[in-house]
């Protein structure tokens, strides 16, 4: 079987370890090949070019696939799909934003956020907040998924795929882009960050949340942040980790003043080891944990970052 994989990028680069990962999953559908999409993709499908596993790279380049547009890149993606029987991503913002698309122009279900595969035409994936696993059965010709890459592999490198350059396809010019806003930080990317510290409502206000920060920033980790930090104010909602938030798995996750709600559990309880900080020893949170610190986060986290 063949497989259309729909590669992150962004400014033209390629977001290695979310394409990886999906070319991970992907392998287990058939031949790989990696679309990579954007004004400009070159750099991109170079680099996917050299994921192993990989078989054939596509590079679109044109305006219309800039700015992050998802109508213009679906119908890319549809005048391909005659030659695959399975298009997938890595269950990203794009991605969740391109793929339904895709399925509905195709009259065709979506898979979202598959965490494994049993077969070409059967896929496990997570409900009610990853209380649950749910085994899905496609009959559909065509199967649309998207895969979350906080449960598989990278792939290694050293492959050698042929790059062949394509046009894109008709715009439907059913969006325009007027302008991004983008919040430039020295700390690593959330989703993809080995180290993450988060930060609750038991930090109490927006400037504790510094010590958040403080913390990430001397462990150099990624900075995260309950449903209810966010709506709180204490942190933008770019750091949400959850349900309607990212989901993380990092080789360390410390939950600071995190109770521990079945949403926010959801985003990061594959995590490979949970540290959590709270003073109510009750805490949902200390069922997950792999340690957990009974004490008032406002004395340990200052004496944990000094010890650092």
């Amino acid at each position: 079987m063949a497989v259309l994989l729909l590669a992150e990028v962004t400014n033209g680069e390629l977001a290695l370890d979310a394409t990886a990962k999906a070319v991970t999953a992907a392998r287990a559908l058939g031949d790989v090949t990696v679309l990579a999409a954007g004004a400009s993709a070159a750099a991109a499908g170079e680099a996917a070019a050299k994921i192993d596993g990989v078989a054939k790279v596509l590079v679109a380049e044109d305006a219309s696939l800039g700015h992050r547009l998802a109508e213009p890149t679906a119908a890319l993606i549809v005048s391909l799909a005659g030659d695959y029987e399975h298009i997938v991503a890595p269950a990203t913002t794009d991605a969740k934003n391109v793929m339904p698309r895709v399925a509905a122009l195709l009259d065709v279900m979506v898979l979202s956020d598959v965490t494994a595969v049993v077969d070409g035409d059967t896929f496990e994936r997570p409900i009610y907040a990853g209380n649950a696993m749910q085994t899905v059965k496609s009959k559909d010709a065509k199967k649309v998924i998207t895969f979350r890459t906080s449960t598989f592999d990278v792939a290694g490198d050293g492959g050698s795929a042929a790059v062949e350059a394509i046009s894109a396809a008709d715009n439907p010019g059913l969006s325009e882009w007027v302008e991004d806003k983008v919040a430039a930080s020295d700390r690593p990317e959330l989703t993809s960050a080995g180290v993450v510290v988060s930060g609750g409502r038991g930090v109490g206000s927006e400037e504790d949340f510094a010590l958040i920060e403080k913390l990430a920033d001397k462990l150099g980790a990624a900075v995260g942040a309950s449903r209810a930090a966010v709506d709180s104010g204490y942190a933008p909602n770019d750091l949400q980790v959850g349900q309607t938030g990212k989901v993380v798995a990092p080789e360390l996750y410390i939950a600071v003043g995190i109770s521990g709600a079945i949403q926010h559990l959801a985003g990061m309880k594959d995590s490979k080891i949970i540290v959590a900080i709270n003073k109510d020893e009750e805490a949902p949170i200390f069922q997950v944990a792999d340690f957990g610190l009974v004490a008032d986060l406002f004395e340990a986290v200052p004496a944990l970052t000094d010890a650092v």
